[in-house]
């Protein structure tokens, strides 16, 4: 049962953080920054980022990681995060870490077959933006992405479901987001990117991943693969409505900035 007591929150808060190590992960649009039309424009709330930078000194027995949709690059620019944090993009395809001198990545190099059948998938998703007034196409590495957010709503809905058919006729399973149809070309998902996440932060504590504890927050459908997957969250928050897997819900980017709040409180005693 999903829970949207402050109190019980509080609680969870508090023995996430006498826990170490700890992985905090988290969404980067609709929960570190506000929704809005134009994608390019997020930016993490103040009160967030203030709280990630209180915690990035504690790393390593207190990680900071941001799990997001976004093309890697993207992320890293939009959501400039504090040094050392890591990053996984495109649903878990891309990989990498905020150093010194910028943005590292894991390099990430589709086999032939692949290639080939994201160049057809994205001509496929260009053919069909053009024909509605307000769509248009995100290319990934590993995937592409037909946004419908300043479109009507009945044409959004066509879209849809011709993306769906023209990912379906690739053999390729098309995922539903906020205004979005992502298709990739690689099985990937945010839970399998947790898990990973989970896994180095033990090897570089020395420790075996089940005594490293996850929390999650995010707000869209994509994020319940991470919420449901068994193994890869210990506390999972959903941010804003619709249903969940996640055993708390906040109301929004700014309860979460509150929260991490405390929480940047809790691992600081």
């Amino acid at each position: 049962m999903t829970k949207t007591d402050p109190a019980a929150l509080e609680g969870a808060l508090a023995d996430l953080a006498a826990h170490r190590p700890v992985l905090v992960a988290l969404d980067f649009d609709g929960c570190l920054a506000p929704l809005v039309d134009d994608p390019s424009a997020s930016r993490m709330l103040p009160g967030a980022r203030d709280a990630l930078t209180r915690m990035a000194p504690l790393a390593p027995h207190v990680q900071l990681a941001l799990v997001s949709g976004r093309h890697l690059a993207d992320l890293a620019a939009l959501a400039d995060p504090p040094l050392g944090t890591w990053l996984v993009g495109s649903h878990g395809a891309e990989t990498g870490e905020v150093g010194p001198d910028g943005l590292v990545t894991v390099p990430f190099d589709l086999a032939p077959d692949d290639a080939e059948t994201r160049r057809s998938l994205i001509a496929g998703f260009e053919e069909i933006a053009a024909e509605y007034d307000g769509a248009h196409v995100e290319t990934k590495p590993t995937a592409a992405v037909l946004h419908t957010r300043r479109a009507t709503r009945g044409d959004a809905e066509d879209a849809d479901r011709r993306a769906d058919a023209v990912a379906e006729s690739l053999g390729l399973s098309p995922m539903h987001g906020k205004d979005v149809v992502e298709t990739s070309v690689v099985e990937t998902s945010k839970g399998e990117g947790l898990e990973a996440l989970r896994a180095r932060l033990a090897e570089a504590c020395d420790v075996g991943p089940a005594n490293v504890r996850v929390l999650y927050a995010g707000d869209d459908t994509t994020d319940e693969r991470a919420f449901s997957r068994p193994g890869a969250v210990d506390l999972a928050i959903k941010v804003g409505d619709g249903e969940t897997a996640a055993s708390f819900r906040v109301s929004s980017p700014q309860a979460v900035a509150d929260l991490l709040g405390r929480l940047a409180t809790h691992l600081s005693v």
